[in-house]
This record gives C-alpha cells, structure tokens and sequence, in this order.
C-alpha cells in the first residue's frame, strides 16, 4: 500500500484527496502546514508527497528544499499540487512534478501512479539556475521579514515579564500594608489586651492567625520573588549562626508536620557555624525546604534533615523525605518562579509555586546554591529516604552577593 504525505492547510482540500487515494488503496497522512509537514516527513517513513505551495509557515517551495536535504528523502518523489505556485520554481528546489488545482478526479491516481513509477518533469539547467536564483532571493527576503517579526514579538515578551514582574512587586506590596495592622491586632486580642476573652473567642481567634500568618508567607515569598528577579532585593549583611537558623526553622515548621502525624530524623554535623549574611532570609529558605517537603511526603512519614560544614567555608543543609520524589527532567524547573509540577486547578497540593525560586534565589544570594539531587537512598537517624533530595548550601562569608 503506497503512503503519502499531503502537506495542504485547506481541510475540503486535505478530504478530497483523500477520499480519491484511500478507495485507491493508498494510505494518507495529513499535514497542516510546512513545519508540521517537514516534521511528519523527516520522521516517517512515506512513497510520495504531495506539497501545496500556499501554505503557512514555511511555504511548498522551502519545504521542497528542506526535504531535498534529508538522505532518506532524496529519491521519494514530491509533487507540487497547488493554484498559486509556479511550475518552473517547483521543478528548480526540487518536485518531481506539478500538478494544478483543482484537481482532476479521473486522472489524479493514475497520475500519481505515474510518478510513483520513477516518472518526472524536467527543466534545462539554464531554467532550473535561473528559477534558484529567484528562489533565493525570495527565501532571504522571506527569512528577513521573519527575523523582524520574531525581535518584534521577542521585545513584546520582554516588556510582557517586565509588567507582570511589576504587577507582583506592586500588588505584593498593596497586600503587605494591610497585613502589618490585621497582625498586631489579632496579637493583641490573642494576648487580651484588649479585654478578656471567652475560650470560643480564643480558638476562634487562633485559627484567624494561622490563616493571617499563612497569608503573611505568601506575600512575604511574592515579595521575595520579585525583588530577585528584578535584583532589588538586598539582603543584610551581618553575623549570624546557621545552626541557630536551622533550629529555628524546624521549630517553626513543626506544627505542620503534627497535623500530617510526621516525624523529623535530623543530624547536625556542628554545633555552632558562624556565618555572615541574612540569617532571617536563610532560616525561612530552610522552611521553606521543610514545608515542600512535608506537603508533597504521606501522612504519618519520617522527613529527614542534615545540616553539615562542605566544601571551604561552605554550609550545607539537606533536605529528604519518603515521598514521590521529583522527575529527573523537571529537576531544574521546580526551581522557576511559579512553575509548579501539577499546576491544574484541582491539583492535591495548594501553594503558589515560588517557594524553591526563593530559596535558590537565597542561596545564590549568599555565595551557594539550591538543587535537587539525583533521586537515590539517603540514611538519618537509622531512617531510609528515597524520595526528593533537596541541597541547599550558603557561604560562610559570601563575597560580593549581598
């Protein structure tokens, strides 16, 4: 059974060619377009094809061309079937033959049949050179126009991350006024010093501040986010120790891992690791690691973290759990800035996305880095983990990054 490659943007075109071939006993695969033919042509495997010149993309004549210089497609015959090309142009890049719409419906297969016999049109080499030439001059001109229109819609793109970039910093920023006085109040009422408070009150009141104190970490990581991707956000620069901020961190952390009944495995291979830089920024990159990895671990699992001096002058804090772990080809993408793994709408886990953009962007800010290790076995506290492996490494004194 003969198969043919119609490349024809048309769709009556596309039927009525099917409908002539397949009764034929010819199979026919369809294209849409020029990109869309070279791609189905460079990967199958075809007798003939069948090109129409009028066709977005890359238009019959440069598909021609493309096709010419794939090995496997020199001698398949590629006829131009079109109401608009030229006939001498067709047979210059390289058809074997050219057909005129519309189409002969009495001849159209014994028409092919021909070609798929070694049969072929031909011009002198004087015609064929001629008719080169102005193809390539078209082709530049065609190449000139494209590379316009892609700096054109590069510079759009640009200016489009350029006001989302705004839109999040300035947003981020409208968000944050408020939370500062919804915080002190809720406090103060917790504390009663506002006035006594009944036990309902009390509860109701504490799961308000979980939910303002939730609220202020979204907006906190959006702050967060935008300044690092536009470089204005400025981290201090003073001491502080890195134990300390991974203690805290877990401290902080813990109430999350109650409510899915987990337990932590942790090892500290110092006591003390004094540092220079944001130890606020660094002990919230290290929450950050310990809430990703409690949403994505089961209920009821062991996290593990191990906090060790590498490298010269070097921290490095690793987070693991016993969950899914990450696909090796998206290893790098957790770490864009709202990208998430299941971004649908009714994914399982909630959360923005850019919670390990910000702590790479903490890292990188503090002469290290974040990444995900390659998926394997690691051993805490007797405990084995084989799902995500997150490293995050900070310099005892960066230089430069702060």
């Amino acid at each position: 059974m003969p198969r043919v490659l119609h490349i024809e943007d048309d769709p009556a075109n596309r039927l009525l060619v099917r409908k002539l071939l397949t009764p034929a006993g010819f199979e026919v695969v369809d294209a849409v377009d020029g990109l869309d033919g070279v791609k189905k042509a460079t990967e199958g495997s075809y007798d003939l094809v069948l090109v129409d010149i009028a066709i977005p993309g890359l238009d019959g004549y440069e598909v021609t061309l493309r096709l010419r210089s794939e090995p496997a497609l020199k001698e398949v015959p590629i006829v131009a079937i079109t109401a608009e090309g030229s006939r001498n142009t067709s047979l210059s890049v390289g058809c074997d033959g050219f057909l005129q719409k519309p189409i002969d419906a009495r001849s159209f297969v014994k028409t092919l049949e021909g070609y798929l016999k070694g049969q072929k049109e031909g011009l002198t080499p004087e015609q064929t050179g001629e008719h080169l030439r102005k193809q390539s001059q078209r082709i530049a001109h065609h190449l000139e126009q494209k590379v316009d229109e892609l700096s054109k819609a590069n510079q759009r793109l640009i200016e489009l991350d350029q006001a989302r970039k705004e839109f999040y910093r300035n947003i981020s920023h409208e968000l944050s006024t408020p939370m500062t006085p919804i915080v002190g109040y809720t406090k103060l009422l917790l504390d009663q010093e506002l006035g006594e408070l009944k036990a309902p009150q009390q509860k109701a009141l504490r799961s308000m501040q979980d939910c303002v104190e939730r609220l202020r970490g979204l907006i906190d990581n959006l702050l967060d986010i935008t300044g690092i991707e536009t470089g204005r956000l400025r981290f201090a620069n003073q001491p502080y120790d890195v134990v300390s901020a991974v203690r805290a961190a877990i401290e902080a952390t813990s109430p999350g891992r109650e409510k899915k009944s987990q337990k932590l495995a942790s090892e500290f291979g110092l006591d003390a690791a004094e540092a220079r830089g944001d130890g606020r920024r660094v002990g919230r990159a290290v929450e950050q690691l310990l809430e990703n990895a409690s949403k994505f671990a089961p209920s009821g699992t062991t996290l593990g973290l191990r906090l060790l001096g590498v490298g010269s002058g070097q921290f490095e804090v690793l987070v693991v759990d016993q969950g899914g772990g990450i696909p090796a080809e998206l290893s790098e993408r957790v770490f864009e800035p709202f990208f998430q793994i299941d971004g649908s709408p009714t994914r399982a886990q909630g959360g923005t996305g850019v919670g390990l953009a910000v702590v790479r962007g903490v890292a990188r800010g503090h002469g290290g880095d974040a990444q995900v290790l390659p998926r394997g076995s690691e051993t805490l506290g007797g405990v084995i983990f084989n799902g995500a492996a997150l490293r995050f490494v900070v310099a005892r004194t960066p230089t430069g990054s702060l």
